[in-house]
């Protein structure tokens, strides 16, 4: 573990990582496991460069990575809906407690890992295409002092809207 790892007790200290104690305390979870694979700085580093150089979410950056674990992919694969679902909450909650610790913070929107399969009773929720095979969305964040780059919807905008006052001027010169 590093200096940038979160511990048990810095997550259960957390307004959120506390509503996740069930998680945490169950012996049957691999949730040790997930704060050691998070407190690697090279993953961390991964995280940001995912949504600032890749325009997705953190947790793209490691998915697949997190997903080869065996231990996380043996829990995802168990048919416990409800303690997969929360498993895969507080892996949310730990990629906000890290981001935020290096300097990023929330947008309120979500990004897309996968696409969910048609739900079977007999097998676990999981994915049928995309980026991860568990995870089917992830929390988008940005830089508190503003991102560096614009996005390409941002730079469309702009070009579209150039181009629209380039035509209002040029029809309005041949008056």
């Amino acid at each position: 573990m590093t200096d940038d790892g979160i511990t048990r007790e810095d997550f259960l200290n957390d307004r959120q990582g506390k509503t996740f104690a069930d998680v945490v305390n169950d012996p049957e979870q691999p949730f040790a496991l997930v704060l050691e694979f998070f407190s690697d700085s090279d993953r961390q580093d991964r995280m940001e460069e995912s949504e600032l150089h890749h325009d997705r979410a953190p947790l793209a950056g490691v998915v697949r990575e997190l997903e080869s674990q065996e231990a996380i992919d043996e829990f995802l694969a168990g048919a416990h809906t409800r303690r997969n679902t929360r498993f895969r909450q507080a892996i949310g909650v730990l990629v906000r407690m890290i981001m935020e610790r290096r300097g990023w913070q929330k947008t309120g929107r979500k990004g897309s890992l996968g696409v969910r399969a048609a739900g079977e009773s007999q097998t676990p929720a999981h994915n049928t295409g995309g980026l991860a095979f568990w995870f089917i969305r992830a929390e988008r964040y940005e830089r508190r002092e503003g991102m560096p780059f614009r996005s390409v919807r941002a730079r469309c905008q702009e070009l579209e809207a150039a181009a629209a006052s380039s035509t209002a001027k040029n029809g309005s010169q041949r008056r």
